[in-house]
Parts: structure tokens; sequence; C-alpha cells
């Protein structure tokens, strides 16, 4: 008997994905007549859709579905959806699905085991692992948010009361920061049908976001001073040194660890930049190599520093204190001083977004509120004009 194509794959039928961030993968069967049948086999983000459709194992359960209905249709069977419902109830494939799902609705860490798949999945960057798996630490010390059924507005509730009183400092931000995490994979659960409604938009867990403190960036005849610091120790000095090319170039401490100048930087006119991505969230950025910064290069031969994270935090505190400064040196500073040092040339704030990597020239303009010198210098500009 000629064989037909009686089934194909369709993702996203209902154009859910753009608004939902995920959609259902489905064998749609077409049986004629009008008969057709849409079978779900998977929820995926648009992300793992382009990874899971050229997949043996979606190859073979096209496959198990075909040859069914082929059956059917070579037996001389009905060729109705009455009949293929008959026949997809023993459909290996369909049994394993409800297996997978039954054991991780029951898991007394279902919800824990959600995440850690999700995750790894999504392509995160270390350092988003690493805060993620902190915060998926905190729900099973907490113990009270680890299977599907605990995912209440009354247990998140008592969750964010717990890490508040396991640690008297967390702050309203670093609470939000673990609830912005926590709500995402709440929200994936809710639309996959784990869960009945998603806590999160109970009146009961609207939690104050709060704010963040002032920052604090260097200012230039700051930078100035710590240039000028000498005889230092060789581990401060070299933090010293990746510290004065974050703040003379805007990148981040991340992306200085894996800045590479034979690669990244170009020249232009006689001076260079640096045309790359950033590490944290893959954002374009093209930013100028100042003099400082270049200086910076030239003394450790185009390859800068290598130091933790924390190592390089606790060598700036004591370099803060070694140049009397009265503010908090950590690696994130020094790309706070470099686009306040960019203002107070009133370089435009767009420009500045490019050179960060910022999409939004939003994020930008937290920087803008803190500089009060060149707000006092166009005040005298308008003083000095003003009829």
């Amino acid at each position: 008997m000629k064989k037909k194509n009686f089934a194909s794959v369709v993702y996203d039928r209902k154009g859910n994905a753009p608004k939902r961030g995920i959609s259902k993968v489905e064998i749609y069967i077409y049986l004629g007549m009008g008969q057709k049948r849409y079978v779900p086999i998977k929820d995926c983000t648009p992300v793992e859709w382009k990874k899971y459709k050229n997949s043996k194992e979606l190859a073979e359960t096209l496959k198990e579905y075909e040859t069914i209905v082929q059956g059917m249709f070579d037996r001389g069977e009905p060729m109705t959806t009455e009949q293929l419902d008959m026949r997809l109830g023993n459909t290996p494939r369909e049994t394993k699905e409800k297996r997978e799902r039954k054991a991780i609705l029951s898991d007394p860490n279902g919800f824990i085991v959600f995440i850690k798949e999700r995750m790894s999945g999504e392509h995160l960057h270390a350092n988003t692992v690493r805060r993620y798996l902190v915060v998926i630490d905190s729900l099973i010390r907490f113990g009270r948010l680890c299977r599907f059924t605990d995912l209440t507005d009354k247990n998140v509730k008592a969750y964010d009361d717990f890490m508040r009183k396991e640690n008297s400092s967390r702050t309203d931000v670093a609470m939000n920061n673990y609830h912005k995490i926590i709500k995402k994979y709440a929200r994936l659960a809710y639309q996959m049908d784990y869960i009945p409604k998603n806590p999160y938009e109970s009146p009961l867990c609207q939690f104050k976001r709060g704010k963040c403190k002032e920052r604090r960036p260097l200012l230039e005849d700051e930078l100035l001073r710590i240039r000028e610091l000498e005889d230092l120790p060789k581990k401060e000095e070299r933090a010293r040194d990746l510290f004065v090319f974050s703040a003379y170039t805007g990148l981040a401490y991340s992306d200085t660890q894996t800045f590479k100048f034979k690669t990244m930087a170009e020249e232009l006119d006689g001076n260079f930049y640096i045309d790359g991505r950033r590490t944290k969230n893959g954002h374009a950025f093209y930013t100028p190599i100042l003099p400082p910064a270049m200086a910076v290069l030239k003394k450790y031969d185009y390859h800068l520093p290598i130091i933790s994270n924390q190592k390089f935090n606790d060598y700036l505190h004591l370099i803060e204190a070694r140049a009397n400064l009265n503010k908090p040196m950590t690696s994130h500073v020094a790309r706070h001083s470099f686009a306040t040092l960019m203002l107070s040339y009133d370089i435009p704030l767009e420009n500045i977004s490019r050179m960060l990597g910022h999409t939004n020239s939003n994020t930008t303009r937290i920087y803008a509120k803190i500089l009060k010198t060149t707000i006092e210098r166009h005040t005298q500009t308008l003083l000095d004009s003003i009829k």
C-alpha cells in the first residue's frame, strides 16, 4: 500500500510564544475529509525549539505517530479522530510523557528539579548560574517551596519572612532579586499547567522592590589620586591597574577578564577602541581606550591581570584606605566612575549608553542623577547668560 504523509510537526500554533515565552510542540495529524487532530508533545521556549526541532527525539516521536496512522490506513480502518484517539491511547510516547509529568509532580523536590532542568536549556552565563543556585539553596533551606503543591501565596510570603529573619541585613532590593528568579519559574510552571495559579499574582506577594543605595563613583581628581599611588604591594598594584583600566574604558569586571587586545581592539585615526559584547548579557558595546587605560595595557604587554572578583574587591578596599578616600571602592565602582567621567565632559547620554553596552539609555540615565558638578557648571553658565 502506498505510504501517505499523515503527520507533521507544529510549534506555537496559537502564537503564544512571543507573549508567554513558551508554547507547545504538537504533532499535526490529518486523516482526510476534515478529520484532524493536534497531539501535544512538550512545551518549549523559542530557544529550546530551535534545538529540539532537529533532534533525534522529535524525529522518532513523529515516526511513531506516522506508523500508527499509516497502519490504520493500510488495515482499512475508519480514518476518523475517534479511531485515532483509540489507537493513540496506547502509544509509548504518550505514556512516557504522562509518566514523566506524574513523576515530577509527585517529587518532593519537583519544583527544584523543574528549575534546574529549565536552567540547563537556557544557556545561562556562569555568573548567572551561580546566582540562581544561591536562590535554589535558599529554597531548600526554607523547605516549603520545593514541590509544586508548595507554590502558594502564603508559602511565598513565609519564604520572604524566613529570608529576612535568617539575615536581618537583607534589604528589599536583595529580596526582590531572589523573588525575580523564583517568580520567573513559578510563572513558567503556571503556563505549563503544573500549578493552578501563579502565587505572585496574589496581593499577598506584591513585595516592595526597594531602592538601591546612592551610587558613589570616583570623580576625576580621585581617580588621579588612585593612579598616582606608589610603592604598592604587587597584588594591590595589579588590582589598582585593573581598576584604572575599567575606569577609563567602562568595562565591567567580567569583561576585563575576557578582554583580548588583538581580537577586540581596533585603531581609528590613531586612537584605539574596544568593539565587543558584554559577558553578562551579550549586549554590544563600543568604547575608547583612553590614555590611562592604554598605559595599563602597555605595562602588562596588552594582557590584563587576572584576579578573582573577591580578591579584587579585597585589594581595592586596601587601596581605598591608602588613598584616604571616603568612598567604598569595588570592581563595579570603576564602571560607574567611567560613566560619570564621560558625563562630566558632556558626552551625550546616547553615546555613553553605547560605550557601556546599555540597550536602553534610561539605564545610563541613573548616572546623570548623581553628578552634581555638571549641574553646578551649567547653572553658572545660565546665571552668566540669562537676561
